[in-house]
């Protein structure tokens, strides 16, 4: 039973493989090492496998399936492919049942395939079982794995007084009877499932044929025992040995801004695919625990429900994290940053040691034993300030009384507290149920930077607390119950990325314009504000079709400036106000897009028709995930942006937020397509369909073609905040334009930019009454546009320092130097790319490279 193999993508389509719909992980456990003088990370995988099918041959199911199996809850599309030719092949080891000789492993038991073996190796992997076998397939790519064993849990779980036995226990149904029993525990016991979970993993592998045969080509690990022919049959639990490649690509080997050597999972095209071998496709929602190994002088951070506390290993003197997470969620979610992070201090006094104690209670704050662990005692030298001095636990709360005791904001969105809605995804403990998570504002928090970056990453510990609770006043429940953020290397290529419980961001965000205070911020306020946002919108509520990102960035784009008007506290015109100006310039920079990309590339529901739809096996391919010019590209934020924008000046902001809380309410933890969404919109506003506007019309005119409609009502500056009928000549205005916000200062010269001429007089000039090169990042990146374009070699040194400083706004500038055709200029591009190409982002590498060499 093969996976299905006439899948064939174009080059730049991404393959997802798994054969999710014959079998599916519910559980992995990850034993990690991470090592830097290889830039490799070492260790094992373990697999809990359940079949799809909702009654398993020769095995107790209880009677029912488990929930959200078959019914479409957290259910969506995958992708796939087959081996193509020059796709490297390479073959594991079979145990001694098969009565096959194991081939000889050199080193850690891993031995690279010579490419005139291939064929040889592939032809080995067909004649070693028949072609009837059940292969279990996995997304995997650049790891080498060394060994694949089935893990015997009986020695476990069918112990005497073991809380899973079954009394219907045979010899041959025992494990994948206790395997179903494990899985299926319910989410009140999910503490005792991890600890039962972990000491699974340990387990020896199965006695006289533990070992599988299994091979790997470019995109996929696939698995067979001998003799098995069905799902059901398939072994419950696997190990899998493997460790990951230097320029695997689903871990960034960098160094942070102080040199130090830091690894991470950096939002790679290929997902974690290239971290652990793993089923990607959205129905492959499952749950996961780490435990990660490393040098003493770094911090882990990883998607994690609690705060790591590490033990010490004595064999390596390496510290050992770890993490777990109870919610099903995509392998692909899954966050890991190892290196030489320091926690930013908390500055501002907290008062009295009551007023700490009633901070640590509203917050959460509490660090509790991990899954399968013992209590112990914390390592006091692993989290310490840049002065050197221990951080204790009561140091990680944040005094929030001052949020407490605020005055109400201007819009107050929060929706009752009990409206009659329940959840309706599969079992898992859910904060959405939690009556202390419901008036929760500020979930637990911390920020990590390096060492040279402390100073500046306190901006984003003073907004964080703000910013969550007014994501808290919009949307209402956090699915997560605490944050890490972390301020990433230099060449980290986006502003920022969000998984479970953890906000990676850009260097970028940190600038302040000068003179502004935190709430001033804009650039670092949104941005949080728009990750933020995606713990509700991409996370705990998922794209069914990964070629739908509208749902997740275009949500998240509409909702940062909702959540951010709600933490600076504006009137209710001054967000409108702010919300125009920002809608005006994304107009801008979508205009632009449209007029110098692909048009297959602006399309929000490239599948049309067929977006959902996966093969007999489950597999499928995400439609042009690997073309390096996507990823740079905003069209799924903006366009995804104005669809909202335009739906809610039809219906009302006010309404369609509330819409928003119940939507969130109804659907959270679960995968959902665009016509979810839109069928609710249409049903709770029927008045719209009246009018004209229905879900075929959305399609045709925003979802299934390239551009943007004709539209033009809801880029125009709303007129709810103006004075109608005004004839007599408004009195001229003082402008005070060394106070001009940020958006502001990004609108003057984005108008600027269209003057055929400037000279460098008020090229000068501007630079001086604005000080331009002190601004924020957005700022500072249409000024040094106005710099190539007018060839104001004054300040080339701020180009400079925007290319090395700023890489993840900086790619398209090095396209602009060259085409100037100044010899200076493109040699200032080529002298940045030589001093930044080893810490760039391979995606952003390849572009700049293609523009500059």
């Amino acid at each position: 039973m093969e996976a299905d193999t006439e899948l064939d993508p174009d080059t730049d389509d991404l393959p997802l493989r798994a054969n999710t719909k014959h079998i599916l992980v519910r559980h992995y456990v990850l034993d990690l090492t991470v090592h830097f003088d290889r830039r490799v990370i070492s260790g094992n995988v373990v697999l809990f496998l359940e079949p799809t099918e909702a009654e398993a041959e020769g095995e107790e199911t209880g009677g029912e399936t488990r929930a959200g199996e078959e019914t479409g809850e957290r259910a969506g599309a995958g992708a796939g492919t087959h081996a193509g030719a020059g796709e490297e092949i390479r073959t594991g080891a079979g145990g001694e049942a098969d009565g096959q000789r194991r081939p000889d492993s050199a080193g850690d038991g891993v031995e690279e395939s010579r490419a005139s073996g291939e064929t040889a190796s592939l032809h080995s992997w067909e004649s070693r079982g028949d072609r009837e076998d059940f292969t279990l397939v996995l997304d995997c790519c650049d790891l080498s794995v060394s060994k694949v064993e089935e893990v015997d849990i009986t020695c476990v779980l069918g112990s005497p007084g073991c809380s899973v036995q079954t009394d219907k226990v045979t010899p041959l149904s025992s494990g994948s009877a206790l395997a179903h029993r494990l899985m299926s525990m319910p989410s009140q016991s999910c503490r005792g499932q991890h600890q039962l979970y972990s000491q699974c993993s340990r387990a020896p592998s199965v006695q006289g044929g533990g070992q599988l045969w299994f091979c790997t080509d470019r995109w996929s690990l696939k698995v067979r025992k001998r003799g098995v022919v069905s799902p059901q049959e398939f072994p419950r639990v696997l190990r899998i040995f493997y460790e990951t490649r230097p320029t695997g690509g689903s871990v960034r080997w960098t160094h942070d801004q102080g040199n130090r050597s830091c690894v991470y999972t950096a939002g790679s095209p290929i997902n974690n695919r290239a971290l652990f071998p793993c089923q990607e496709p959205p129905v492959a929602m499952s749950t996961w625990q780490a435990l990660v190994r490393a040098p003493a002088e770094c911090v882990v951070l990883m998607s994690g429900e609690e705060q790591a506390v590490p033990k010490q290993e004595s064999s390596t003197g390496f510290l050992i994290w770890s993490y777990y997470v109870t919610m099903p969620m995509p392998a692909s979610t899954l966050a890991l940053a190892v290196g030489h992070w320091h926690q930013v201090s908390v500055v501002r006094p907290c008062g009295s040691d009551s007023d700490r104690e009633e901070s640590l209670d509203k917050t959460g704050d509490k660090t509790e034993t991990g899954p399968g662990e013992g209590s112990s005692d914390v390592v006091d030298s692993v989290l310490q300030t840049d002065s050197g001095h221990r951080t204790t636990r009561s140091d990680l709360a944040f005094c929030h009384s001052s949020l407490e005791n605020a005055e109400p904001t201007p819009t107050d969105y929060t929706g009752p507290a009990d409206d009659g809605i329940s959840c309706s995804h599969g079992d898992y403990p859910c904060r959405f149920t939690e009556q202390r998570a419901m008036s929760q504002r500020v979930i637990p928090h911390r920020v990590f930077a390096p060492v040279c970056l402390l100073q500046e990453a306190q901006l984003v510990l003073n907004l964080l607390p703000r910013c969550l609770a007014a994501a808290h006043s919009v949307l209402g429940v956090h699915p997560f119950p605490r944050l890490d953020v972390l301020i990433v290397p230099a060449g980290f290529s986006s502003l920022g990325m969000a998984s479970p419980h953890i906000v990676f961001l850009s260097q970028s965000v940190l600038g302040v314009s000068e003179g502004a205070s935190p709430m001033e911020s804009s650039l670092c306020g949104s941005r949080l504000c728009h990750e933020i946002a995606h713990s509700w919108f991409g996370l705990v509520i998922g794209a069914r079709d990964w070629t739908e990102e509208w749902i997740s960035e275009g949500f998240a784009t509409f909702l940062e400036d909702i959540i951010w008007a709600q933490a600076q506290q504006l009137s209710v015109q001054e967000a409108a106000e702010q919300s125009d100006l920002k809608a005006l310039l994304r107009w801008r920079r979508l205009s632009d897009e449209l007029h110098n990309s692909q048009e297959q590339l602006q399309i929000l529901r490239p599948n049309l028709d067929s977006t959902g739809a996966v093969s007999e096996s489950g597999s499928s391919t995400v439609k042009h995930a690997l073309n390096p010019d996507k990823t740079f590209m905003q069209v799924h934020y903006l366009k995804g942006y104005f669809l909202l924008r335009f739906l809610a000046s039809e219906v009302g902001e006010q309404q369609f937020i509330d819409f928003f809380r119940v939507f969130v309410k109804k659907v959270h933890g679960q995968l959902i397509l665009s016509q979810d969404f839109l069928k609710m919109v249409l049903f709770t506003f029927p008045d719209i369909e009246r009018k004209g506007l229905t879900l075929s019309s959305i399609y045709a005119d925003w979802l299934d073609r390239p551009g943007i409609p004709t539209v033009v009502k809801w880029i125009l500056p709303s007129r709810s905040h103006q004075e109608k009928g005004r004839k007599r000549k408004r009195p001229e205005t003082k402008v005070n334009h060394k106070k001009l916000s940020s958006d502001q200062m990004v609108m003057l010269l984005e108008l600027l930019l269209e003057e055929e001429t400037m000279s460098h007089a008020t090229m000068l000039r501007l630079q001086k009454v604005f000080g331009l090169q002190r601004q924020d990042a957005e700022v500072r990146h249409r000024w040094c546009e106005l710099v190539v374009k007018h060839g104001f070699s004054q300040a080339y040194r701020d180009v400079e320092h925007f290319l090395i400083h700023d890489q993840a706004m900086g790619v398209y500038l090095y396209g602009e130097l060259m085409v100037q055709e100044d010899a200076r200029q493109q040699a200032l591009a080529r002298r940045c790319l030589t001093l930044v190409r080893e810490e760039m982002d391979p995606s952003a590498r390849r572009v700049v490279e293609e523009m500059v060499l």
